[in-house]
This record gives structure tokens, sequence and C-alpha cells, in this order.
């Protein structure tokens, strides 16, 4: 059984997760924004709010992590023409999306060489690799900075036995989604994914699962798309 902090485990990909971590036996310490359903609260917005969310989870876990997974973001409009609005959008989603996720791993590097290693999911988007809308080129870049942080955790610290993947998801269908691929948009997603349809928060849960507790350590630095081949390397 490992100890495995989870971000964003309130819905969707990370709640999909969760279940699939819990039903492998797993102790999950599951973060939201508001709490609730067994969570700690903790809000990214606010600078260092992962700090002390790594302190209450590393209580709850009775003083070691073996598995930390990031997964908590946001997705919101920016507007170039509002200057004000780009910039508020931009700095949300770097606090939220990319700076939260690299505290945490700071502080799991730092407890990982104090425990013999560790493992460390971070979950980016196609959008890292493809870029994404004209109103979420900051999202686009949040990812694109957590898949090039993991390659640098995976390269600097693998001979302390700290391991680092990336799971890179397209368009997945979640409680929140499923209003939006009713719509035209919606039809445009799958007609642009060869699979015929977009993945579900299961399968990514399974990938996260996966990569968490029982992928090979020489996988590490990897990223593992799974966007129904909407976007290959």
């Amino acid at each position: 059984m490992a100890n495995i902090l989870l971000t964003g485990a309130s819905r969707g990909i990370g709640a999909a997760a969760r279940d699939a971590l819990l039903a492998a036996g797993h102790n999950v310490i599951g973060h939201s924004t508001a709490g609730g359903n067994n969570t700690i609260a903790s809000d990214f917005a606010r600078r260092r709010a992962a700090d002390a969310l790594w302190d209450a989870a590393l209580a709850r876990a009775g003083g070691r992590i073996d598995v930390l997974i990031n997964n908590a973001g946001v997705f919101e409009d920016a507007d170039i023409t509002d200057a004000d609005q780009f910039a508020t959008a931009w700095a949300r989603s770097h606090a939220i999306n990319l700076q939260a996720a690299a505290d945490l791993c700071r502080h799991a590097v730092l407890h990982f060489q104090g425990a013999g290693g560790g493992r460390i999911v971070n979950v980016a988007s196609r959008a890292g690799h493809r870029g994404d809308s004209p109103s979420h080129w900051h999202y686009a870049a949040a990812k694109a900075g957590m898949i090039a942080m993991t390659k640098s955790i995976a390269r600097g610290y693998g001979q302390q036995n700290i391991v680092a993947y990336v799971v890179a998801p397209g368009f997945t269908l979640t409680d929140m989604a499923e209003a939006h691929m009713a719509t035209p948009a919606g039809a445009q997603v799958i007609a642009d994914t060869p699979l015929g349809r977009v993945a579900t928060a299961a399968e990514v849960a399974e990938t996260i699962r996966w990569l968490a507790t029982d992928a090979p350590a020489s996988l590490t630095g990897a990223t593992l798309d799974i966007n129904g081949a909407s976007y290959v390397r």
C-alpha cells in the first residue's frame, strides 16, 4: 500500500483517479479547493498554499508520502483585448496550473531524498505539445512548463530513485464536459479525433494509477499521451 497525495481529487479525472487508487488498496490523501468528501482544502490561487497542503497531507499520511500526483488545474479564458483581464488570467493560470505543482514537486523531491525514493505523476495536457485556442495561451504555456519540469526532475534525481512521469490527456469526457459534447463544438471535437470518441475519465485515471504504482522506473521522464490520436508525436 502506498501513501498518495492527489490534488484536484473532487471531480472529473481526479475523482476517477482517486477511485482507481482506492480500489487498488492504496491510501489516498485527496485535495480540493473547498475541501469536503475527506479532502484537504487548499486554494492554489493563493501564494504558498501548496506548502500548507504538503504539511497537512504528510501529517495525515503518518509522516511518509510515497507518490505525488499533481492533477489540479483550471481552464479559463484570457481575453487579449482586455489587458487587465489578460494579465489576471495568466497569473491565476500560472499559480494553479504550474506554480502549485512545482511547489509540491519541491517538497516531494526533498522528502523522497530522505526516504529512499518516490514517484511523481504530473497531469499536463495535449495543449502542452500542440498549443490551444486563442483564449488559452496561458493554459498551454503552463502545461508545457509542467512537461519540461517533469523531464528536469527525472533527469536530475533518477540516481536517487526519484522517478517522474507525465500524463497528457486531450479532451476528456467528464460530467462537466457532457453539455459541451452535445453542441456543434463537441461534434467538431469528435471529428478531429481519429478514434471517433474522446477519452473517458476512467481511461485517464487508469493511466495515472499505473504510473503512480506499477510503471517501470526506466519510463521516468516520459509523457504518455491519451487523446485518441487527435495529436501524435
